[in-house]
């Protein structure tokens, strides 16, 4: 199901939360809205499911407003960051729970469940208890239970949250499997980057109610269309430079570069950049962070951060005090006008 909103407006106790919110996702396409708590990523969601009033615009699904629609008539299911499970139910009853709404027949419910509890991971878990369950296994079941409202759209409030990193990083690996498998239109609210660059197909990256850039993954950390989208997806190094006749030049760097001419800072993340053992510039910190390390480099333009792996800088030697040099691999840039 492709999803469209249009000129959505959202206010919250008088408050407008979202301003003017437009975008576009395909059938069966994956889009996480990323951003920091209170730029109003959930806010959207509820908005699209119908738990929350909108101000203005208009929420579309495969072309049809979908606004005077009740929650439950939307064909939206949301697995909220609490997961809201029902602790006096076992894991069969949590999971049938919307099938009996929905008054399927118990045979196709009990074939339902068995189908899920093996897509999620928890064949034999039917007859337990949600309390008997770990935290991982109960983000499963919620999974499952939202699967099993057959949503048209399925929405994910930071359903990973409370779980460490190695559940996380399961519980991730699964929702993209299932979807894969499924090709439900999935929403994924999250202000993880890694998460997002990990698993969307686009990025929509929201601050204080306002898309900034919604794009592909590569596209938005590649090609930010601002220096805030830019340093929302880690450390940034900006080369002053000049652009004329679509070459960016300066005493760093040089480049093709399609912008107007004029004066521009061109953004290298701290990967992009390589050392080499003798050079004219000063190191003045290196940080440990176990298979990277982080090299800080006095330029004529100010500070430089660069990033390469520990075991290559300890092969060249080098340390705090050197002087090294460093080259710029060819990749995709972006050039911010001064």
């Amino acid at each position: 199901m492709s999803l469209t909103i249009e000129h959505l407006k959202v206010a919250l106790q008088g408050k407008e939360i979202l301003h003017d919110i437009d975008f576009y996702m395909e059938d069966g396409e994956f889009v996480s809205l990323l951003g920091a708590s209170g730029c109003g990523k959930t806010t959207l969601l509820k908005s699209i499911a119908g738990l929350l009033d909108t101000r203005e615009g208009d929420i579309l699904i495969d072309g049809q407003s979908i606004l005077r629609e009740p929650p439950e008539k939307r064909g939206t299911v949301i697995v909220f960051q609490d997961l809201r499970l029902f602790p006096h139910m076992t894991v069969e009853k949590n999971i049938a729970f919307p099938m009996e709404l929905q008054k399927i027949p118990k045979k196709e419910q009990q074939e339902t469940i068995q189908r899920l509890l093996a897509e999620v991971q928890l064949a034999g878990y039917g007859k337990r208890k949600i309390k008997e369950l770990s935290g991982g296994q109960m983000q499963r079941v919620a999974l499952a239970r939202a699967l099993a409202a057959d949503p048209r759209i399925l929405l994910l409030d930071e359903p990973f949250s409370g779980l460490d990193e190695k559940l996380r990083l399961e519980m991730g690996s699964l929702v993209k499997k299932l979807h894969r498998e499924r090709h439900i239109t999935t929403i994924l609210v999250t202000h993880d980057k890694r998460e997002a660059l990990q698993m969307s197909d686009r990025i929509a990256l929201m601050r204080e109610g306002d898309i900034l850039q919604y794009a592909e993954p590569r596209e938005i950390f590649y090609r930010p269309v601002s220096r805030s989208v830019a340093e929302y997806f880690g450390k940034t190094n900006y080369i002053r430079g000049t652009i004329k006749n679509g070459r960016f030049v300066s005493p760093l760097l040089e480049m093709d570069a399609p912008d107007l001419d004029g004066n521009y800072d061109a953004l290298v993340r701290p990967f992009q950049i390589r050392l080499k053992k003798d050079g004219a510039f000063e190191v003045t910190d290196i940080v440990f962070m176990g298979e990277m390390a982080e090299v800080m480099l006095e330029t004529l333009q100010g500070p430089l951060i660069c990033q390469c792996m520990s075991t290559e800088l300890a092969d060249m030697g080098i340390k705090k005090g050197m002087k090294v040099g460093i080259q710029i691999k060819e990749g995709p840039f972006s050039c911010f006008a001064c």
